[in-house]
C-alpha cells in the first residue's frame, strides 16, 4: 500500500497500520477504515491495496492471542523463509526427468532449509491458537 504513496508519506501511513494492528481488532479496523476514506479522496490507488486485504489483515487480532504469537502470526516471514532457502538449492536444477523428480526434489530441499528454521515467536503460546480455532470449529 505505501508504495502507492509520495515518499513523504509513506512513514506515516505505515505508522497508522502498525498502530492499528497493536489495538483490538474492532478499535484497529475502525482505524485502517478511518485512514482508507482519506487515502480514497487523494490517493485511490492506496486505498485500493489497503481495501484489497483489509478483512484479513485483522484476522491475527481477532483471535486474542498473546502478543508474541501475534506479531509472529501477522507477518509473511513464515512462508517467505521456507522459499527463500529453497530457491538457491533448486536454482541449478532444470533437467527434471518426470513430476515425481520436481516433488523428491523439493521435498529434500525443504527438508534441507527446515534444519536452519528457528522457533516461531511466541511458540509457546502455541495451545492458545489451538484452543481458539478448536472454539472456532464448534461455533455454529
Amino acid at each position: 500500500m505505501t508504495g502507492h504513496l509520495p515518499q513523504e508519506l509513506r512513514d506515516q501511513a505505515k505508522a497508522v497500520m502498525e498502530a492499528s494492528y497493536r489495538l483490538p481488532a474492532e478499535e484497529g479496523m475502525a482505524k485502517l477504515k478511518q485512514q482508507l476514506s482519506w487515502l480514497e479522496r487523494e490517493y485511490p490507488s492506496a486505498a485500493a491495496s489497503l481495501l484489497e486485504g483489509l478483512e484479513e489483515t485483522s484476522t491475527v487480532n481477532r483471535l486474542t492471542l498473546s502478543i508474541n504469537l501475534r506479531r509472529c502470526l501477522a507477518t509473511t516471514n513464515i512462508v517467505e523463509s521456507p522459499t527463500s532457502g529453497v530457491r538457491p538449492r533448486t536454482r541449478r536444477g532444470t533437467h527434471w526427468q518426470n513430476g515425481e523428480m520436481v516433488l523428491r526434489w523439493a521435498a529434500a530441499t525443504l527438508l534441507q532449509t527446515g534444519k536452519s528454521f528457528r522457533r516461531i515467536m511466541g511458540y509457546q503460546d502455541l495451545w492458545m491458537l489451538r484452543a481458539v480455532l478448536d472454539e472456532e470449529k464448534l461455533s455454529p
